[in-house]
């Protein structure tokens, strides 16, 4: 799929303004069909937003990405702001939408589904809405299921999804056949990077073809490893249910002799959820991340730190992102993994790893002896449903969406920048992952938190020399932001 994100690139409309401003705008359906007619939006006449004063978005207003400038700094990169717009270029009954999710589960998969579904029938008057039933296959091996007000209602206090998910499954001219032959005209597409891509595909196929379909994609990620946005949907709740795995974790290893308490957390390749989990809960005393290096034995390694602290305190709890250390672990392991279905190299279990190395190296000492209890609660948390913040954050996307895709805006994706719903080219969404920045404040409050050491050798400590910087602080990627706060 990665053609995708060139193709889209090319077609960005990229408008440049006075004192350096950059506006990365999305397509928009009259780009490619010239004989477009525009309605007065159905709001106008809505009885819950005719009082609202500006409600409509203003056609110039742009979100900015940064939003901390120096004195002398140019405005930067902006995007289009998220809302409803005066005019619409769909009429209500002409609509037919649909609704697909795809990748793992997160909460607040129903909650989006619901708030697309009520948007267009109570905002705009849609009353035809099907959902694809199991990811991108199902545009084109399963039937399609109505989606009313009615039939969603209560969704969103379930977790996972009423839809049914699967990976991989994207065959680009089978999905839009499928919405060509089926009439559909708007396509909402609910997944990660990787279900982006598949979006941007799909988009790129309606345009070539010429069709008046908006493909608006809803970033999901409960890793929180999506760029540009500030945070996506599902993250909060996560972080609010490895707090009770934490817990756990900590009574255990309070509650015997040199316990100790590790937790495995979500995080692939960002360890946003160990490292705000760790923030939030006061109680870890060790916090291991994609994002930051350790090493297990000699001086300012992981043990020598395990044993000081069981020493001090006699107890200790310890969280470990799924992605971290992973280069700890030897390469016949490692070459033992099948990539999945979506072609992402799948990892070890670092948590059963990591447990086991602890276990035999305190068997060999002489003077102490532990007691690890290992709590894995990813798929408990992955399955619940989302909290009250994720519910409106849920919303908000949904509705920015719904927005979007009845002013005729096409090829993009909704998310908060700043603070502001906007709408985002596909492009800048997939071009690379965000990360935790150990050189970032965020990180220094974690560290401060455990009072654990960095975990970098003597000879890799950050200087003002790049090469005294370790491999992964010269990562490009890790030069992206954090999740504000």
């Amino acid at each position: 799929m990665g053609s995708a994100s060139f193709a889209v690139q090319r077609e960005m409309k990229v408008v440049a303004g006075a004192a350096g401003y950059v506006l990365e705008d999305v397509p928009h359906l009259s780009d490619y069909i010239s004989d477009l007619s525009a309605y007065p939006n159905p709001l106008q006449d809505n009885p819950s937003y005719s009082v609202v004063k500006q409600y409509f978005v203003d056609v110039d207003d742009t979100v900015a990405q940064k939003v901390v400038v120096q004195e002398n700094s140019s405005r930067g990169t902006h995007f289009r702001r998220a809302g409803p717009r005066q005019k619409v270029y769909f009429e209500s009954d002409e609509v037919h939408a649909c609704i697909v999710t795809c990748g793992g589960l997160c909460p607040g998969l129903n909650t989006v589904i619901r708030e697309i579904v009520c948007g267009l029938y109570y905002m705009y008057g849609v009353k035809r809405v099907m959902g694809i039933n199991g990811g991108y296959r199902g545009f084109y091996s399963k039937n399609l299921i109505p989606l009313t007000p009615k039939f969603v209602n209560n969704i969103h206090k379930r977790g996972g999804t009423i839809l049914g998910t699967s990976h991989g499954g994207h065959v680009t001219k089978k999905i839009v056949d499928c919405i060509q032959d089926r009439g559909i005209n708007q396509v909402y597409i609910i997944g990660g990077d990787g279900t982006q891509r598949g979006a941007a595909e799909i988009f790129e196929e309606v345009r070539k073809r010429g069709l008046k379909v908006s493909v608006a994609g809803i970033p999901k990620t409960i890793d929180n490893d999506i760029p540009v946005i500030d945070k996506s949907f599902g993250f909060d709740t996560a972080v609010e249910e490895a707090q009770r795995a934490i817990s756990a974790a900590h009574v255990e290893a309070l509650s015997i002799e040199n316990g100790i308490g590790l937790v495995k957390l979500m995080g692939h390749y960002s360890g946003f959820i160990a490292m705000y989990a760790t923030l939030a809960s006061r109680d870890v005393d060790c916090c291991l991340i994609p994002e930051s290096p350790f090493y297990l034995e000699g001086p300012g390694g992981l043990f020598e730190y395990i044993e000081k602290s069981l020493k001090e305190h006699g107890h200790m709890v310890i969280v470990v992102a799924e992605g971290a250390g992973q280069d700890l672990v030897s390469e016949s392991v490692l070459s033992s993994a099948q990539p999945d279905a979506e072609s992402n190299k799948l990892q070890q279990d670092i948590g059963l790893w990591i447990s086991q190395k602890i276990k035999d190296h305190f068997s060999k000492h002489e003077k102490m002896s532990i007691n690890l209890k290992y709590i894995d609660p990813t798929y408990m948390i992955c399955a619940v449903p989302s909290n009250a913040s994720d519910n409106v954050c849920c919303t908000l996307l949904a509705q920015s969406a719904v927005h979007g895709a009845m002013a005729g805006y096409t090829g993009f994706v909704t998310g908060p920048v700043n603070g502001r719903h906007a709408y985002i080219p596909f492009n800048r969404i997939i071009e690379k992952q965000n990360r935790v920045v150990i050189t970032d404040r965020m990180w220094a409050r974690a560290l401060s938190s455990t009072n654990q050491p960095s975990f970098l050798k003597p000879r890799v400590i950050v200087s003002d020399q790049e090469e005294d910087l370790p491999a992964q602080l010269l990562d490009g990627d890790l030069v992206e932001k954090d999740v504000k706060c």
